[in-house]
């Protein structure tokens, strides 16, 4: 598995919480997005959120680098402060 992580910063809460809506409201990722999962994490104190986005392979993980790159900006209202494209090394947790 392969993760793509977004960092954010100067994120609006009100917006925010207008974008989790709709994310909730679609069934998945977008179409063109081959993720195999999406996670929202947001820290309203600080108006950081980061997104990421988990991935089969890292193939499919290099194939929505396009179409996640030409996502309108204005729909974050926050600045992308980085971005860390990551192989899953290891997942613990309870068995």
């Amino acid at each position: 598995m392969y993760a793509r992580m977004v960092r954010f910063t100067d994120v609006d809460p009100d917006h925010m919480a207008g974008r989790l809506a709709d994310a909730e409201a679609r069934e998945g990722p977008p179409v063109d997005i081959p993720a195999k999962g999406v996670q929202i994490l947001h820290d309203p104190g600080q108006r950081t959120a980061v997104v990421i986005q988990l991935f089969e392979t890292a193939e499919d993980m290099a194939a929505a680098e396009g179409p996640l790159d030409a996502m309108d900006s204005a729909d974050t209202r926050g600045t992308r402060a980085s971005i860390d494209r990551c192989e899953i090394k290891a997942e613990l947790g309870p068995e």
